[in-house]
């Protein structure tokens, strides 16, 4: 018998790194429209005004709002990877503190997609990348990580989620490779993805290796 999902299998989850202003709209606005589904706050050793933010939303629903604090900051790839391999719920919802939710419905939509077979990976805005991880028309099909579903399940037979400027990409190239499907669905009719939230602030820390892979990119290598 497959696999069905429904709300009780999924949580959303958000990853954040200094950015209380924008985490706070981030989940008050997708649980306007989904209070009942769980939500996770993975904090990236923030220490700042990020906690009393992730005190309040927890304090407001305690049964439905969990905190995950780490340490210090292990960057949004492997913040998710950790996230892949804990969950004990069947699906994950990843959805970035610079987002905005405006309408809901689309939750139930892509739980209709998941459930369209088991090899069903995941479900979000499809685009194409490169091998650096920059947009391009022919390349790596994705996943826009910013706000995504994934099943759980099948993550663990996967590359990982890693620190990079395309966390996701190595992850999907091997899903699409080894038979999994990623589906697309319109998420910008639902959701505001102002982009860049935290990189326009931190930037991404990669160092040198981040400045070589976007001048090797520059010149079409």
């Amino acid at each position: 018998m497959s696999e069905t999902l429904t709300f009780d299998d999924i949580c959303a989850v958000f990853v954040n790194y200094r950015t209380p202003d924008l985490l706070e709209k981030a989940v008050t606005s997708f649980r306007g429209f989904y209070p009942e589904i769980d939500a996770v706050i993975v904090d990236n050793g923030s220490k700042d005004e990020s906690l009393d933010v992730i005190k309040r939303l927890r304090d407001s629903a305690p049964t439905k709002v969990r905190p995950d604090l780490l340490d210090r900051n292990y960057f949004h790839g492997p913040a998710m990877d950790r996230v892949m391999r804990s969950s004990e719920k069947k699906a994950v919802f990843f959805l970035d503190t610079d987002t905005e939710t405006y309408r809901g419905g689309f939750i139930e939509k892509m739980l209709d997609e998941m459930n369209r077979g088991e090899d069903v990976y995941g479900v979000g805005r499809i685009g194409t990348v490169n091998k650096r991880g920059f947009p391009a028309k022919d390349g790596t099909k994705i996943l826009i990580s910013a706000y995504m579903m994934l099943r759980t399940r099948i993550y663990p037979k996967l590359l990982p989620f890693v620190h990079h400027g395309m966390p996701t990409l190595d992850n999907f190239g091997d899903a699409v490779a080894k038979g999994y499907r990623l589906i697309g669905l319109d998420m910008d009719s639902y959701i505001h993805h102002r982009g860049r939230g935290t990189a326009s602030r931190f930037g991404y820390g990669l160092g040198l290796r981040g400045k070589i892979d976007y001048a090797l990119n520059k010149v079409g290598l």
